[in-house]
This record gives C-alpha cells, sequence and structure tokens, in this order.
C-alpha cells in the first residue's frame, strides 16, 4: 500500500516493519505503531532511513504519510488557515489512522508534526494512543522562528531550497512551500498557541529538542514538560532536526521511552 484516500483526496503512504524490508505496520508480539507526521517542508520520503531505523530499534512498526500538499500526495487549496496544524490534528488526522487501519499507536512528530502529535494527542484524546515523541515541536510562535522562515523565503526564492524541495514534492513543491511559509509569516500568526491542548494529553510524552535549533528555544520543550510532565532531552550541538543530526542518541531515547510505556 502506497497510498490511502481521505475525503477524495490521496495521501501518499508508507509503512516499515522492524525488519530491513517495508513491510507489516505489526511490531513483535503485536507492538503499537509508531505514526510519523513530518515537518513543515516534509514528507515520508523527507524522513530518509530514520523509519527502518525506528522500527529496529523499537520493534514496533513504523508508518508514514504525507500531509496534503505535500509529496506524492494530493494538491491542497491555498493558503492554508492559520490553525491549519490544529485542523490536521483534531480532524484530518483521526480519518488517516482509519484509512490506514492503524490499531494502537505512538505519535512521533518533527517540528509542524509535533505541534500536531499534541493537538491530537490534548484535543481528541483517542483511547488508542499510547504515547506521544515530539521533535522540536512548537506550542507558541516566537520571533527566532519567523527570522529563520524568513530565511528560508529568500532561500526558495533566490537560493537553492525550491531546487531540492523539488526531488521531494515534485509538483506539490509550490504547495508545500507557501502553504507552510506564508502562514508562519502572517503578522497575526505571532498569535498562534496550542497550550490550551496541552492539559489534556494523559498518555507519556518525550520532548525531544536541539539546543541550537534555528527554529525554537528551548522554552518550547520547557512548556511541553510543564504542562504534561513530560520527559524532557535537551541535545547539544545540534538543530532543528534532532534525528537527522543526532540519530543515535534520538534513537535510544526513543527506544528507552517506547519500551517503559504500560
Amino acid at each position: 500500500m502506497d497510498s490511502i484516500t481521505v475525503n477524495s483526496n490521496k495521501l501518499e503512504v508508507r509503512w516499515y516493519a522492524p525488519g530491513s524490508v517495508p513491510a507489516s505496520p505489526r511490531g513483535a508480539g503485536g507492538a503499537p505503531t509508531l505514526v510519523l507526521l513530518h515537518e513543515g517542508l516534509g514528507c515520508v520520503e523527507m524522513w530518509r532511513d530514520f523509519p527502518l531505523k525506528l522500527a529496529r530499534a523499537t520493534g514496533c512498526g513504523v508508518f508514514g504519510y504525507s500531509r496534503l500538499g505535500y509529496g506524492g500526495s494530493s494538491p491542497c487549496t491555498l493558503p492554508r488557515p492559520l490553525d491549519y496544524m490544529q485542523e490536521e490534528g483534531l480532524r484530518n488526522l483521526p480519518l488517516v489512522l482509519k484509512a490506514a487501519g492503524v490499531g494502537e499507536f505512538i505519535l512521533v512528530g518533527h517540528s509542524d508534526g509535533g505541534s500536531i502529535a499534541l493537538v491530537n494527542a490534548g484535543g481528541v484524546q483517542p483511547p488508542e494512543l499510547k504515547g506521544v515523541v515530539t521533535l522540536a515541536a512548537h506550542v507558541f510562535c516566537e520571533e527566532v522562528s519567523v527570522r529563520s522562515i524568513a530565511q528560508a523565503r529568500g532561500e526558495f526564492v533566490e537560493g537553492t531550497l525550491r531546487k531540492k524541495l523539488i526531488r521531494y514534492h515534485g509538483d506539490n513543491v509550490d504547495c508545500a512551500f507557501w502553504g507552510w511559509n506564508d502562514a508562519w509569516l502572517d503578522p497575526e500568526f505571532m498569535k498562534w498557541n496550542i497550550e490550551e491542548y496541552l492539559p489534556g494529553i494523559e498518555v507519556p510524552v518525550l520532548a525531544i529538542q536541539g539546543a541550537e535549533d534555528q527554529y525554537g528555544t528551548v522554552a518550547q520543550v520547557e512548556a511541553i514538560g510543564r504542562a504534561t510532565g513530560a520527559e524532557t532531552l535537551i541535545l547539544e550541538e545540534c538543530g532543528h532536526s534532532p534525528h537527522l543530526a543526532r540519530p543515535e542518541e534520538t534513537l535510544a531515547a526513543i527506544g528507552k521511552f517506547v519500551a517503559t510505556l504500560p
């Protein structure tokens, strides 16, 4: 299965088994599925080899999908609403999991994906959810985020970023970039905040962030920890992608976290 249909739209999907070949969604002993939620410019292919490494490290099957307007999924309508992460977590993600046949699961979200995971966990509280892992998630907008996203706009328009992203998004490249960039650079987005969902999270949380994250300060992971009682991990000499910059530490932390879940 390389795609599913949700609300008449095609979504690109991938399953990864604990072995070396993408196959069954289930891990050893019917373990829960790890559901990957990609970043604001990501898609399933941009996780690279992390899903297979994650499957091996945890013994769980891993499921990933490209959200609407990303990768090989159907295009979306622009502009995206400023609450697009809330929309994805509250309404779209439950439909995706149902269409893919996912049973018990653990959410693993990077950046925007981490924010979506927190919204789903606190706002939907699905009974099948067993835990949440966030990688560089945001729960409010910061000036450093806006500055870095403005810089990304310049690199997309005048530099090589568009060419790099075409490799992963193809015809969706403008949809993926401008849907994300225009939303974050809208002056009203400085008011964006999802902290209201955090007290509703009733499952264990692991929040990981790089100390040198160019898109957010450690205030993000500290806020998640205060509100949810999350285990937190700050990785030194690490930017916005802990799973790529510090894969061994990230995989070890997730593996330990998953092993301790009831």
